[in-house]
């Protein structure tokens, strides 16, 4: 008999492409009917951000369906080439990591396919119960989607589900311990950016996943160091 089809959550990946594989290949294991979505900021601070976009492609072109929204991280990339300062705020925040990754000397140096990739993603995906975005939503304006910053940036746990179609939202972005991620679970702002890339801190280091269906929470420990 036939799975049912299933929708994972992961959380952010920041350049963990080794880590990011050994969860979707060893643990979620996805058949085609089921869906990945990614939490936003893929790429910088980790090893090997061309390793997790290239994977994302190589996962397409088995026939699987993954999406991503966007973080902040990936919106700072995407500004980088606009001026020095926001090229410099990139810097500061893990994009020298990515340019390693990449052999590049500059933003402009990545090959235009991964900034178009990086570009398509959305600030959220609406599902039936829940709402993913990278860091959350700004519940204090008329319009909860109209403040796009707060989608990238926030760092509020308020949530008002009365405004969003009684939804729970799915954020990463703020990093939680695991566990603060388990007792996440269960309100209305559940909360998956286990630090992937801080290994050296208690209770984080691991890649995150969540199966909406039965939430099933899948913790994939750090395999880049």
């Amino acid at each position: 008999m036939p799975m049912p089809p299933r929708t994972f959550i992961i959380g952010d990946v920041h350049g963990c492409a080794a880590t990011l594989r050994r969860l979707v290949e060893v643990a979620l294991r996805p058949e085609p009917t089921d869906r990945i979505c990614l939490l936003g900021d893929l790429i910088d601070r980790g090893p090997d951000s061309k390793g997790v976009l290239d994977f994302i492609f190589e996962l397409r072109e088995r026939g699987l369906r993954v999406d991503s929204i966007r973080g902040n991280h990936e919106e700072m990339y995407l500004q980088a080439g606009n001026d020095s300062h926001s090229q410099g705020l990139w810097y500061a925040n893990g994009g020298l990591e990515t340019l390693a990754s990449f052999q590049a000397d500059g933003p402009d140096d990545i090959p235009r396919r991964y900034r178009d990739l990086l570009d398509s993603f959305p600030l959220y995906i609406l599902l039936d119960d829940f709402i993913i975005v990278h860091a959350g939503l700004n519940f204090d304006t008329p319009d909860p989607f109209g403040d796009t910053g707060a989608m990238l940036w926030t760092r509020s746990t308020y949530v008002d589900r009365e405004r969003i179609g009684g939804r729970r939202l799915i954020c990463g972005h703020t990093l939680v311990s695991q566990s603060r991620l388990e007792a996440s679970l269960g309100s209305s702002k559940i909360m998956l950016d286990n630090g992937c890339f801080f290994n050296d801190r208690d209770g984080m280091g691991n890649l995150a996943a969540l199966e909406l269906e039965s939430m099933t929470l899948y913790v994939q420990p750090n395999m880049e160091f």
